[in-house]
């Protein structure tokens, strides 16, 4: 296949977060031999691929992005055969499989930190960063923990402190020694050689920080009732210049392999995300995660200019892509409600560029409220009542209306969505008004319209509360029309001159209607027209 028609510029991305997706053995914690069995559905849905988060060996002190074994399976979660088993059953379906690759810090139990910690003369000692104390005994800089208070912990043992970027129990590797390089990159080679298609790299703007450790500079726009992580800006932690060289040479062990992907984690302002595509000489990322639709103002202007600006700063080699969900961040239907929520589907699967779809949001799950017995999140343990958890997320899938939603014969890790017997898979398949019934019909209208999966964009003028945008190949045209207001609007556009027909809508009794130069599009609604005809 032509780089132009690889898989994961035309497919759809679908995240698991394995603890909450399917438990097969009754322990209440999704595994790797329950996702298998819901690979079906995930073929029925229509996407292409599915992102497994972390499921290694691991204290689960962050559920899994505190690593002691990059290259197994945490018994939580089976075991290697079973991933074996999983990733085998999904090519045996056209599902390609990509994994969470964490670089930027290991468990505080890895076997390298055991041996980094043992004694400052260790062969490992310099595989992690350790610095002595301050005058007085104070901290070696002022950096902050992403997860609350100083990045630096002490260690009686050796007499240093240990740098983390997140929990205490999650030590930063030091990138700048080529041993830690070369043995995070063996890493990649192993779960390539097993046949996974490509990865989603964690925290990749940290992966590297700034040689003599200056302090950071104070934020002026720091709202002190906010985030305190927020007080300084991360210039020295994070974002650092030889963070290209290493993204380079991460890509070059990717492109040793056949239509492999790789995806960055990367929260940075536009002007900076871009930059993580590299160049055609020196390939990144294939594809920076973009976050607009996780920040933008939910309303058509904010949305319009935040389209426009992307695809401007977009380098010509880059591909597109979009992110409306994932486990860090509040669901979508709980942000812009069920109403949007049916018209950001729209929105996401009808952009140009790559959609990643975040589990249950095709159902409209919100945020599931955690009282504060259940709470499981160390971000909210550590910085309470700031709402920076992330387990109103992270809640199982319903699928059934049986007890426990069919994901578990027990209890589950988090609380299940109270409203599960009427929002869950097995309801709302038989639903052809269904959120669900919408995002399958608009994957399948999107694998089927070269104009949708791979057509150039042109944003149209229209009235305040709308978003409309032409995607088009020489041989076809569609025109999306997004209402985000809430009330009706009323569109007069030079595209409809020849007429039209509404291929998709959010509300599925206008499909098939004959439209022409004027439409009104109601409340809460988006269609998706093919022009001409």
């Amino acid at each position: 296949m032509s780089d132009d028609r690889c898989w994961w510029k035309c497919g759809v991305i679908y995240q698991v977060y394995p603890r909450s997706f399917q438990d097969s053995n009754g322990d209440g914690v999704g595994d790797l031999p329950g996702i298998t069995t819901r690979l079906d559905y995930l073929q029925w849905l229509g996407v292409d691929a599915l992102w497994l988060s972390p499921f290694y060996p691991s204290p689960q002190a962050d559920f899994g992005y505190d690593i002691a074994d990059h290259c197994n399976v945490d018994p939580l979660f089976g075991s290697l055969e079973d991933f074996d088993r999983l990733l085998s059953e999904a090519h045996r379906r056209g599902l390609r499989v990509l994994l969470d690759y964490v670089p930027n810090h290991t468990s505080d139990q890895h076997p390298w930190f055991a041996q980094s910690r043992a004694s400052r003369g260790n062969p490992r000692r310099d595989w992690y960063i350790w610095r002595n104390p301050g005058p007085d005994g104070a901290l070696p800089n002022n950096w902050l923990s992403t997860f609350g208070g100083p990045a630096w912990t002490w260690d009686e043992t050796t007499r240093q402190f240990f740098y983390h970027s997140y929990l205490r129990e999650q030590p930063d590797l030091n990138w700048r020694n080529p041993q830690v390089e070369q043995a995070m990159l063996d890493i990649l080679r192993f779960w390539l050689d097993r046949g996974v298609d490509g990865f989603r790299i964690d925290a990749l703007r940290k992966v590297i920080k700034d040689a003599s450790f200056r302090d950071n500079p104070p934020n002026p726009d720091w709202d002190p009732s906010g985030n305190p992580y927020k007080r300084l800006l991360p210039v020295f932690s994070a974002s650092r210049p030889e963070v290209h060289d290493i993204i380079r040479r991460m890509r070059d062990v990717l492109d040793g392999y056949t239509d492999r992907v790789m995806i960055g984690e990367l929260y940075e302002p536009l002007e900076k995300l871009v930059t993580y595509y590299g160049s055609t000489d020196a390939p990144e990322c294939h594809l920076p995660f973009n976050f607009l639709l996780l920040k933008t103002p939910w309303n058509a202007g904010a949305l319009r200019a935040a389209i426009a600006r992307y695809e401007k700063l977009l380098p010509q080699h880059g591909w597109p892509n979009w992110v409306l969900g994932n486990h860090d961040k509040s669901r979508i239907a709980s942000r812009v409600g069920e109403a949007q929520a049916r018209v950001a589907a729209m929105l996401l699967l009808t952009l140009r560029g790559t959609p990643t779809l975040y589990y249950g949001d095709e159902l409209g799950l919100h945020d599931v409220p955690v009282p504060p017995h259940l709470v499981q999140d160390p971000w909210e343990k550590n910085v309470p009542g700031l709402g920076l958890g992330r387990d109103p997320e992270r809640a199982p899938m319903p699928w059934d209306a049986s007890p426990h939603a069919g994901f578990s014969s027990t209890d589950p890790w988090l609380p299940i969505e109270p409203r599960f017997e009427s929002v869950c898979v097995q309801r709302q398949r038989e639903d052809p008004r269904s959120i669900l019934s919408l995002h399958r019909a608009l994957i399948a209208l999107r694998r089927s319209e070269p104009a949708l999966h791979q057509g150039d964009l042109r944003i149209i003028d229209a009235p305040e509360s709308a978003v409309a945008y032409e995607r088009a190949v020489p041989a076809s045209r569609m025109l999306v029309l997004l209402d985000l207001s809430g009330s009706p609007a009323t569109l007069r556009l030079d595209s409809l001159r020849q007429g039209g027909e509404v291929v998709a809508s959010t509300h599925p009794s206008r499909t098939g209607e004959r439209v022409s130069e004027t439409i009104t599009l109601d409340a809460n609604q988006g269609l998706v027209i093919r022009l001409g005809g």
